[in-house]
């Protein structure tokens, strides 16, 4: 199959190419080579046969010229069909041969024309006598039905190339398909999906060591995650009590500018602390939802209010929905905090239906998060002076994921404005899923 692509890259597209299937690939090349093979032995037959019916002819013509020299010598006058003494338009190079005294054969062969079999001999009498004929019909006829056979076999051979290809191009393309489905779902966080047992068949091939090097590769990816996973969380709960008891500590100390820094320092810290937990646990994938039925748009409304009363809140379409309150409050209080710290007022938040909408209208989200997402301890300032982490949209990606639901980055620029025009602020949009995840992580089955 063809078709056109275009794919973003760091926030380009790249150029637009044409994609073609495998089996389509592989079809072409046999059906290439079976042609040209084809047309080699054709060409290969047709001039052997052509050669074997000329150097028949020449023999017989041979044969003929004999008879009528014996004949000629016994009576001495031709008696022959079609012999001719000393004829005029006997071909130079076939009579300088016989004027040295040797019998000769000659084809005059004519672009498009039948070729004509002259045969000579020189007599006793000095003179020469020579036969002129031409390939016989019957013989042009057999030609011409091989030629014809040559040509039925040549388009048959290369049909049934491109069907071959087809059918073990198609196999091939299967099992790459179902391998690249198998790895996109490693990628998403299915641990438990092998790509060798997603391509199944019973024939091995490169694609089954293709295969077995992938699996191989997301086990020990898999294995230093979790590793990571473990130190970053061991390092975060070892470091939980020490933190709280600076807290603790620094609240008893007496009233002043040295108390305040030392209090918000240590506030830091914890929440820091904090957010290195949730992410470690998010990152488990052992975080179930609690889902409760709410009004999506009165609990946006009421959540937001109190967290920050400047923000404006517009319900567009009000939708009942089945979610986590809780972790739905995580993302859009991060959402809210990361369009407070880095983007600029006035902030706008947009329910409609199960669409959340926050936006600000700063310098955008950095081309890096647009082009792969929130990333952990990366906040996008290339001086690492602005504040923050970079954990709370990891945080609110992580929290989506347990909700089922979908959060997207995009920045806003008027309408046909170029790359390089600075963005009109930021938006990021939560797409609530129509059914939630239930406590197992499955989905609910619609009856």
């Amino acid at each position: 199959m063809w078709g056109f692509i275009r794919r973003p890259a760091h926030g380009r597209l790249l150029p637009t190419g044409i994609r073609t299937g495998l089996r389509w690939k592989l079809s072409a090349a046999i059906a290439l080579v079976g042609a040209l093979v084809a047309v080699a032995l054709s060409l290969v037959v047709h001039n052997a046969a052509r050669v074997s019916m000329l150097d028949n002819a020449r023999d017989l013509a041979d044969e003929r010229v004999q008879i009528a020299q014996r004949n000629y010598d016994l009576s001495g006058r031709p008696n022959f069909p079609s012999i001719k003494i000393d004829d005029p338009d006997l071909p130079s190079s076939l009579r300088e041969r016989v004027e040295h005294g040797r019998r000769a054969t000659y084809v005059s062969d004519h672009s498009g024309e039948v070729p004509d079999i002259w045969a000579a001999v020189p007599v006793k009498d000095g003179h020469v006598l020579s036969l002129h004929t031409r390939i016989t019909d019957r013989s042009t006829d057999v030609l011409k039905d091989l030629d014809q056979a040559l040509v039925i076999g040549s388009i048959t051979v290369v049909l049934g190339g491109s069907a071959l290809g087809v059918l073990i191009g198609g196999q091939m393309s299967r099992r790459l398909r179902k391998a690249a489905t198998a790895a996109n779902q490693v990628a998403k966080g299915e641990p438990d999906v092998r790509v060798l047992d997603a391509i199944g068949g019973v024939v091995r091939d490169e694609t089954d060591d293709l295969a077995r090097a992938v699996d191989a590769m997301a086990d020990t990816l898999q294995q230093r995650l979790e590793a990571e996973r473990r130190v970053t969380a061991d390092i975060a709960h070892e470091l939980r009590t020490p933190v709280t008891g600076l807290l603790t500590a620094a609240e008893l100390l007496p009233p002043g500018r040295p108390t305040e820094l030392v209090l918000d320092r240590a506030k830091a810290m914890r929440t820091l602390v904090e957010d290195v937990l949730e992410v470690a646990r998010l990152d488990s994938a052992s975080e179930r939802a609690e889902l409760q039925d709410i009004l999506l748009g009165e609990f946006v409304t009421r959540r937001v209010a109190a967290k920050d009363p400047e923000t404006e809140v517009r319900v567009v379409h009000e939708s009942e929905v089945t979610t986590d309150p809780r972790r739905l409050e995580r993302v859009l209080f991060n959402l809210l905090a990361n369009a407070a710290r880095h983007g600029k007022p006035p902030i706008e938040v947009t329910v409609e239906g199960r669409v959340i909408r926050v936006r600000d209208h700063g310098p955008g989200f950095p081309e890096e998060l647009l082009a792969e997402g929130p990333s952990r301890f990366r906040t996008g300032s290339a001086d690492r002076a602005g504040q923050g982490h970079g954990l709370g949209l990891t945080i609110a990606a992580g929290q989506a994921r347990v909700l089922g639901a979908r959060l997207t980055f995009r920045n806003v620029r008027a309408a046909g404005a170029p790359e390089h025009v600075p963005a009109e602020g930021a938006v990021a949009v939560l797409w609530l899923p129509e059914h939630a995840p239930t406590n197992t992580g499955s989905y609910p089955m619609l009856k």
